[in-house]
């Protein structure tokens, strides 16, 4: 077949979330322009995320560039005077908590929570979404840092939590949607039960490409806890959440934890949800070195699947497969997603990058693979079933049972 042939049969392929039809990859790193937004979108039925990295003329990608910002214009002394600012008109003068730090215990939200509290005298109050299934080593992370803090850990109702990661992964094929969505919901959740009106997270997703625009301001979007929305604009599974109560799936009450936060309560006492990313330079592997040298943090003993690292999201046994998905639906792997960050920061050259990427990124997550299958209470027909129908023609090529990327980093 011709090269004019080729690329005519790849314009007449089926293109599916919105994607571009003509696959980029940076010059600098090594994602590509198939990146997908990771806001969460309650009214969305389909929680089909558009492609949210751009492009420059130069084929470097929006999140490199903020890199350049990061380590050339941004004024880091200036943005700490204006943290340490936002503590001092915050900070508890009797002993009660100041601050809301969501988290699991992994290494970002150890550096968040002891930087508050070591160098801005702050008094934060912890709270963690339960992962679906803990490992070994998170549930070990997660009790070195509460040996340190104080922490609220909100564990949803099991079987509910099981239904909805079912739905989200046979509609979806993102079994990761409904911790996602509470892991979102938490921080401002317990700030409007509790009256405390300052949040932190980590990093704005805007560090890895989001619209690099919310990088500018300290604050999260307030869509994200925006007046209570109706059961009929909700969605959870792909499924909307009245019929999900109407069919008897789960009962009303039981969503109370995935529905979004009432913003009346939170207006009426000032909250504020800033990222610390916005005041402290942030880089996921130096913020593993400050959680191991500050709190004990553990690395894993073995590389995660679908990667090289042994440090980044190592708490919940459903992470790997989480990853695998994304793999399929965007193209884009868990090595992806790790090199790229090194890349940007100066712990990997591209073509390091690009190698770890081609070994790694396809790697399929064995290891706790029947335990997810029973957890989410489908046979392994089901799942390839789900897998194979999400992949996007204009990314996938079949050749008797084996699926290859039409693209590849290079």
């Amino acid at each position: 077949m011709t090269d004019h042939a080729i690329a005519a049969n790849e314009a007449s392929l089926e293109v599916k979330y919105g994607l571009p039809r003509n696959v980029r990859y940076c010059r600098r790193c090594v994602i590509s322009n198939q990146r997908p937004s990771s806001v969460i979108e309650f009214k969305n039925t389909g929680d089909e995320p558009k492609p949210t990295i751009e492009f420059d003329a130069e084929g470097i990608c929006s999140a490199c560039r903020f890199q350049d910002r990061k380590d050339f214009a941004i004024d880091w002394n200036g943005r700490d005077r204006a943290l340490r600012a936002l503590c001092d008109r915050h900070r508890s003068r009797n002993g009660s908590y100041d601050c809301i730090v969501p988290g699991s215990g992994g290494k970002d939200s150890i550096v968040v929570s002891h930087a508050l509290k070591s160098e801005y005298g702050m008094n934060p109050l912890t709270v963690t979404w339960a992962p679906h299934k803990y490992t070994e080593v998170g549930w070990r992370n997660f009790q070195h840092w509460i040996a340190r803090f104080d922490n609220l850990l909100q564990t949803p109702n099991g079987s509910v939590h099981r239904r909805l990661t079912r739905l989200a992964f046979l509609n979806l094929c993102h079994p990761f949607q409904p911790f996602v969505i509470g892991q979102r919901q938490i921080g401002p959740r317990f700030a409007a039960l509790m009256r405390i009106p300052l949040i932190f997270y980590g990093e704005n997703q805007a560090e890895y490409g989001n619209n690099i625009v919310e990088n500018d301001r300290p604050t999260m979007d307030d869509r994200f806890y925006a007046d209570r929305a109706e059961l009929s604009q909700v969605f959870l599974g792909g499924v909307p959440a009245e019929k999900l109560v109407a069919d008897k799936i789960v009962g009303r009450d039981d969503l109370n934890p995935y529905l979004p936060v009432d913003g009346r309560a939170l207006r009426e006492i000032g909250t504020e949800v800033h990222y610390f990313s916005y005041y402290r330079k942030w880089d996921p592997q130096e913020n593993y070195y400050y959680a191991a040298e500050h709190s004990g943090f553990e690395a894993n003993t073995e590389r995660t699947e679908g990667s090289y690292s042994k440090y980044s999201s190592i708490d919940d046994r459903i992470d790997p497969l989480h990853y695998y998905t994304t793999y399929v639906k965007f193209g884009i792997g868990r090595a992806t997603y790790d090199a790229a960050q090194e890349v940007r920061t100066g712990k990997l050259t591209r073509d390091e990058a690009v190698s770890l990427v081609r070994r790694y990124d396809s790697e399929f997550p064995r290891k706790y693979f029947r335990e997810i299958l029973d957890y989410m209470e489908i046979d392994e027909d089901q799942f390839w079933e789900t897998i194979d129908h999400a992949r996007s023609p204009h990314l996938w090529k079949r050749s008797g049972n084996d699926w290859t990327l039409r693209h590849q980093v290079s």
